[in-house]
């Protein structure tokens, strides 16, 4: 089993006020825009619904992979994960991020297992511990021909 793993996504802007972000493990592309409080189209996932997105997906995936070694049985798990952006002095950011899961067991007896289980899937999460890093920058420019009229 290898020790090192990449993720790779592509994003542009397809048109108007959309773009279009693509994985190479996912055969669909997800439309996007800016929220709608900066000038974005409704009813489009957000760049800040796909971080909050991928906090609850990796939540989830992180406590049913512990679940799983731990062979603890639960019959439902719902996780929301909700963020607060603010305008501070150097911009819109982040200002809370709140992952709330709801876990749902068989008897009182498995609640302090659970709650044992939920606390190491926040500790084990890499999309929760990844926000702790900033990314690495690598840009480039690419100068074309202008396009004929």
């Amino acid at each position: 089993m290898e020790n090192n793993y990449r993720h790779r996504v592509v994003s542009w802007w397809s048109s108007g006020k959309t773009g279009l972000s693509k994985s190479d493990s996912a055969p669909n592309a997800i439309h996007f825009a800016a929220p709608p409080e900066f000038g974005g189209l409704q009813g489009r996932w957000t760049p800040e619904d796909l971080l909050m997105c991928a906090l609850a997906s990796c939540f989830t995936t992180t406590f049913h992979a512990i679940a799983g070694n731990s062979k603890f049985e639960f019959t439902d798990l719902e996780v929301e994960s909700e963020g607060t952006v603010s305008k501070t002095s150097s911009g819109y950011t982040f200002t809370q991020i709140t992952i709330r899961p709801t876990l749902t067991i068989l008897g009182d007896h498995y609640r302090d297992r659970g709650i044992a289980l939920l606390e190491k899937a926040k500790e084990l999460c890499l999309v929760s511990r990844a926000l702790a890093i900033a990314p690495a920058f690598e840009s480039s420019i690419v100068v074309g021909k202008q396009q004929p009229a």
